[in-house]
């Protein structure tokens, strides 16, 4: 598959085109031009790593599936975790992250604050209204640096909230999905393929300077688009037409910040954590998944996001997608109990799994690996 800027012609990685015949250990690719123009194929299907479903699948659904709790799985929408703060005070040199609710985090890393996969929204096409209020409030957040996208889908691409950022904020999406921004004026935006990168600088700090403005190290923080094992459509007529996938935060001093967006579990995960290894922090989805025929190939279960994070050789995991839309037919507490047996059963260290409240926040310690 070969893809075109308006002034080069590129060719992405084999990886991308054939997963069975990658190089796992490629060193990660040197960041591409923010706000580059690009030209991309007509469709991504070629990237599905499972089919999607067929008319025999929709007709076992329309029989015997249920995308709902029934009345006892809602019960326990009161003692969901929702427990706004305030969002921690950071400098340059502190990795944070804030759940806001679903995907939605604010990331506040190497001197930048990101926002990923942002619904502010009440209600988004196709669900009932939120079952958890926003839990960072729009005029609490300090000024957007930056968005990444992880793919399409309604619960992930929010208009309504994307209307309220200026239209100058950079916003890093997956390969296709650059029309659909340019269309609402947004002035830079970066479309990358699955491991690719850019770079962005915080605002006044100029490349190549230091973290504390002396020189030397880069201050800029790399955003690499790593793949995940789902799909997109936005309409009847636009099946994975745009790419998707997660995102790989580092900031200039090494740590590192793992957003899955929304997958399935496969053979990724591995693959993630050897090209970008010592990954600080994995926010990985842990509910949309009953009943598992229908959602294995797109959404984790709890046990999945577990095996995930430690594929992704991860030191700690926080889980996400989950306490604020129902989308699917587990009890709504469910995701929760049993991502927390899971870990315990694992083996892993209770302090290490970040099973924030929706407006929970953590701060990331220094690590000796990143002095």
């Amino acid at each position: 598959m070969t893809q075109q800027s308006e002034s080069t012609t590129s060719t992405p990685s084999r990886e991308a085109d054939a997963p069975a015949a990658s190089t796992p250990f490629a060193p990660p690719a040197a960041p591409r031009p923010v706000g580059e123009r690009r030209v991309w194929p007509r469709t991504f299907h070629d990237r599905l790593t499972a089919p999607l479903p067929g008319l025999k699948s929709m007709a076992r659904f329309a029989r015997e599936g249920s995308i709902r709790p029934g009345r006892e799985g809602l019960a326990d929408i009161p003692g969901l975790p929702f427990a706004p703060g305030p969002l921690p005070r950071v400098d340059t040199r502190t990795v944070a992250v804030s759940w806001a609710g679903h995907a939605s985090w604010v990331v506040q890393i190497g001197g930048l604050t990101v926002l990923t996969d942002p619904v502010w929204s009440r209600r988004i096409l196709g669900t009932p209204a939120r079952i958890t209020p926003v839990g960072v409030a729009w005029d609490a957040l300090p000024r957007v640096d930056a968005v990444v996208i992880s793919h399409n889908h309604y619960d992930h691409l929010d208009a309504p909230t994307l209307r309220r950022l200026p239209r100058d904020t950079p916003v890093f999406v997956p390969a296709g999905l650059g029309r659909w921004f340019h269309r609402r004026r947004f002035t830079r935006v970066t479309e990358l393929d699955w491991w690719e990168a850019a770079e962005l600088h915080p605002r006044g700090a100029a490349p190549g300077a230091s973290v504390e403005g002396g020189g030397g190290r880069r201050a800029g923080v790399r955003f690499d688009f790593v793949p995940a094992h789902h799909w997109s459509r936005r309409s009847l007529t636009d099946t994975c037409r745009t790419l998707w996938g997660g995102w790989v935060l580092t900031a200039p001093d090494g740590q590192r910040v793992y957003f899955a967006g929304d997958t399935g579990y496969g053979h990724w995960f591995a693959r993630i954590g050897e090209r970008y290894p010592g990954i600080d922090l994995a926010l990985l989805p842990i509910g949309a998944y009953d009943p598992r025929w229908w959602l294995r190939d797109v959404h984790c279960d709890p046990e999945e996001a577990v095996r995930a994070a430690q594929d992704l050789g991860a030191r700690r995991m926080a889980p996400m997608h989950w306490a604020t839309f129902v989308l699917s037919a587990e009890p709504v507490l469910e995701p929760l109990t049993r991502v927390r047996a899971a870990w315990q059963k694992a083996g892993l260290d209770r302090d290490d799994l970040w099973d924030l409240p929706v407006g929970g926040s953590r701060v990331l310690p220094l690590s000796p690996l990143h002095p």
